[in-house]
């Protein structure tokens, strides 16, 4: 049985990811600090999910509902901290009790628009607090470690399918520039301290879980109350939708690859190589909800990139990633989860 620590392991992607360690019998460390960037509630409801356990009472008082969380989902198995990755005395209670094999390291501040109407934060948070456990990395002597990066990197990249190859030199958001910081400074870790080290460029992903302020989640909702979808640009932008099966299993192989390997300092594309159009997107949304939506007309927003398109030749070669789920099928999915949720 191998220990892992997985930061943001109560987010979409993140418990997603603790469920499968979990059931393949895996002990998960799982930190998380419940941020308000959107609902601790929703967070509360992955955890219990993602552990088995169903029957938990979600409150309306925050650190109350988080404080009676804790016993409630920790066993030999899984142990749950809520922790800011950037309080490091915090974080080194937790590294010096326990042996842990490997890092996943999800948690970050997210957001496009909003990293430009605060970019500090997301300095902090997401370099800053990615240098704690790269730090702590070093002085336990942990050197596996797998980063959630980001397709946003790429920019406006004219040159499509995208490639880990391709020049990423202009970002075009205070996120997507703290994303590649921290593929810059891994490589520093790597260099100095022999730490194993793989960043995976997410494209897109979607899926049950999935955070309610991204599109298809909030699209979905707004078209089943009857409410107007914000519609940006002439719909013609474009993204590389990855379903959460996929990401899973791309993490699950990018972890036994580095377990396997040494010597490692590798950034692979997690995408489908599928590029949906956001019409499409929104006409697969009211067919599989059977409404139509009602569009409001947008200028496109600042830090919005125009299309990505993952070339995904590596991932394939060096880890057998092979995504399966088209994107009909997944928003198929999504809405049976999605209708679930809201009954």
């Amino acid at each position: 049985m191998k220990t892992y620590l997985v930061t943001g392991g109560a987010g979409f992607i993140g418990s997603h990811l603790v469920e499968k360690l979990l059931n393949e019998g895996n002990r998960v460390i799982n930190i998380d600090n419940f941020d308000d960037f959107y609902s601790y509630k929703i967070k509360c409801q992955n955890v219990v999910e993602s552990v088995g356990k169903n029957n938990f009472l979600i409150n309306n008082n925050k650190s109350e509902t988080i404080q009676n969380l804790l016993p409630f989902v920790n066993n030999e198995k899984h142990e749950l901290h809520c922790i800011d990755i950037r309080n490091l005395d915090e974080l080194e209670k937790v590294f010096s009790a326990n042996k842990i094999d490997a890092i996943v390291h999800l948690a970050a501040l997210a957001g496009v628009r909003p990293s430009i109407e605060n970019p500090m934060k997301y300095i902090e948070v997401n370099i800053s607090g990615t240098i704690n456990l790269f730090e702590l990395a070093k002085k336990h002597k942990i050197n596996k470690i797998i980063n959630a990066s980001s397709s946003s990197i790429y920019g406006n990249n004219e040159k499509t399918p995208f490639s880990e190859n391709d020049l990423v030199n202009e970002p075009i958001s205070p996120y997507a520039s703290t994303k590649r910081a921290i593929e810059i400074l891994g490589h520093t870790y790597f260099h100095l301290y022999e730490i194993d080290m793989i960043h995976l460029r997410f494209f897109t992903v979607y899926g049950p879980r999935q955070r309610p302020d991204l599109a298809i989640h909030k699209f979905a909702k707004l078209i089943s109350e009857q409410k107007e979808i914000p519609f940006y640009g002439d719909g013609t932008t474009a993204r590389d939708y990855t379903f959460i099966d996929d990401i899973i299993d791309g993490i699950i192989k990018s972890m036994k690859y580095l377990e396997n390997n040494n010597k490692i300092y590798e950034i692979i594309n997690l995408g489908e190589n599928e590029v949906i159009t956001l019409k499409k997107m929104v006409s697969t949304l009211e067919n599989q909800l059977n409404l139509q939506a009602k569009i409001n007309n947008l200028p496109m927003q600042p830090g919005d990139v125009l299309k990505t398109n993952a070339d995904i030749t590596k991932a394939k070669q060096l880890i057998n990633y092979q995504p399966k789920t088209s994107f009909s099928h997944g928003i198929e999915k999504f809405i049976h989860w999605f209708k679930n949720k809201t009954k």
